[in-house]
């Protein structure tokens, strides 16, 4: 127990140390939001991957669907590493850092408004971040519960509180760049944790190979596998097309979110975009193909307590029964780790939602004339504000509140992942077809709340996303188009002449 506390106090000094060092970097709006688009490839690219994987990923997702698709959930974790990380900075990063730095845009909202001009367009993606981050953000203390109480036996409430209060604490008083140096820290502290887990865990089970084919002899669930024996231990698992759904979900869906598309905004220069693409890579394949690969092994510890008096699995429990036979050490480990993982978006989430509602909402529309220092204050305000509900909510979640969570990623990446990734590269996307992307993308994984006319909610996002992918260009052909010289304007940013040494390029 002294050495659990001690890597807790320890890890807590160091997240206010920061906090204080971080406050010269966010004394105007720009440095507050974005860390004045200073921010190198490290910082900016564990900021991406511990905004990526919270304790959602760690004890929910990897412990459902590892227990679900057996080993074949390593797919996962792969899909977020090539698709979520590697093809998402190739495709994003240097076009999003181009373009808002041109149009000035701080926020995701801000650059629809901006990129279609169109306040309407930036009061309403406010609305749909506001509606759907706050559920997330609630959804991000569940994983600790289980966990703070195997360990240390403290009640929930205690937990929720005391990472809340830490986290606001240090993104009120540093902004951006406290949010985006303890991400570095918190990603090294995911990184090293993750492995050691999976080698203790499989170390307890007689290492890799005897776990596998302990996997393999389990007997198969009939209704999955058709009573396919070695299922969870196949290349494509037991259920090959719902786990399709998950990796597209999971990685595609990074493309669409405010929180993560905003560290594409803060980035330095060219350098530190191709070092982030390769550094955010390895990030991902560590700590998701880690999470998922150790979440594949969750039935060989199928004990009564993961499941309810019904006989269902409580797949939140999986995890945490797991990781109960481990050594005090590596708990203590675990725990900061998924604090780490869980404060680490927390911080994110609640900068971008704060900073949507001041700049996009506040600013301009409701109050007309705001200076930098309102600004900066208002955000700071609002910080708490958005912290106090998520804890509110993550204390005493209602029904509805628990469904949205699930599907929170689809109708954000389904509302805005097609309009501003054609955005970047197509001048002829319309007003009309953004409207139709945010009415799509809520459209479908709401309305699948009450009529569930597809099973899985996580299909739903799935193709809420790929539908506006659809959506935006087949509508953008119908209707009225946007001022040729207008899109010119907005576009002249990447026809800009810049010098570089022959090391980059061989051209006189």
């Amino acid at each position: 127990m002294i050495v659990k506390i001690i890597f807790l106090v320890v890890f807590f000094a160091s997240m206010l140390a920061v906090g204080v060092y971080s406050r010269k970097h966010a004394t105007n709006v720009n440095d507050f939001v974005l860390g004045g688009r200073t921010v190198g490839p490290w910082l900016t690219a564990f900021a991406y991957g511990t905004s990526y994987f919270s304790a959602v990923v760690f004890v929910g997702y990897a412990g459902q669907f590892g227990y679900k698709y057996g080993l074949s959930s390593t797919w996962i974790g792969i899909g977020n590493a090539v698709l979520g990380s590697l093809v998402a900075w190739v495709v994003l990063g240097r076009r999003t850092r181009v373009m808002t730095n041109h149009l000035q845009a701080t926020t995701m909202p801000d650059y629809f408004g901006k990129r279609y001009n169109s306040n309407a367009l930036r009061v309403a993606a406010s609305a749909i971040a506001f509606i759907f981050l706050i559920p997330y953000t609630a959804s991000v203390y569940n994983g600790l519960s289980r966990l703070f109480g195997m360990a240390f036996d403290i009640p929930y409430s205690v937990c929720v509180i005391a990472m809340a209060v830490l986290t606001g604490v240090y993104v009120i008083l540093g902004g951006y760049m406290a949010t985006a140096i303890n991400d570095f820290i918190q990603g090294i502290i995911m990184i090293f944790g993750i492995i050691a887990v999976i080698a203790a865990v499989l170390n307890g089970q007689g290492g890799f190979i005897n776990a596998v084919k302990e996997l393999a002899e389990l007997e198969s669930d009939v209704a999955l596998t058709m009573g396919q024996k070695g299922a969870f231990t196949s290349f494509f698992g037991p259920d090959p097309m719902n786990l399709v759904g998950v990796v597209v979900l999971t990685s595609l869906g990074t493309w669409g979110l405010p929180q993560m598309v905003h560290k594409f905004y803060a980035i330095k220069d060219e350098k530190s975009i191709r070092s982030g693409t390769i550094i955010s890579t390895f990030f991902a394949v560590v700590v998701s193909g880690g999470c998922y690969f150790l979440g594949g092994f969750g039935r060989l510890f199928d004990t009564p307590a993961i499941h309810n008096a019904d006989g269902s699995v409580v797949y939140d429990a999986i995890i945490p029964s797991m990781l109960s036979t481990l050594p005090d050490m590596l708990v203590g480990i675990v725990i900061v780790l998924v604090l780490s993982a869980s404060m680490s978006t927390l911080s994110s989430l609640v900068l971008t939602s704060s900073s949507t509602l001041t700049l996009d909402v506040i600013k301009g529309n409701i109050i007309k004339d705001m200076s930098e220092k309102k600004q900066v204050l208002c955000m700071r305000i609002l910080l708490v504000f958005f912290i106090a509900i998520s804890v509110i909510l993550a204390l005493d979640p209602p029904t509805f509140i628990a469904q949205l969570m699930g599907i929170s990623w689809g109708a954000l990446a389904g509302a805005f992942l097609a309009p501003f990734l054609y955005g970047l590269y197509w001048k002829k996307v319309t007003r009309a077809s953004v409207w139709a992307s945010f009415i799509v993308g809520v459209g479908i994984t709401v309305s699948n709340i009450f009529l569930k006319y597809i099973a899985s909610p996580i299909n739903a996002g799935a193709i809420a996303m790929v539908a506006g992918l659809i959506v935006v260009p087949l509508v953008s052909l119908i209707t009225p188009k946007m001022k040729e010289e207008e899109v010119d304007k907005i576009f002249t940013c990447l026809e800009e002449k810049v010098l570089v040494s022959k090391r980059k390029s061989i051209e006189e």
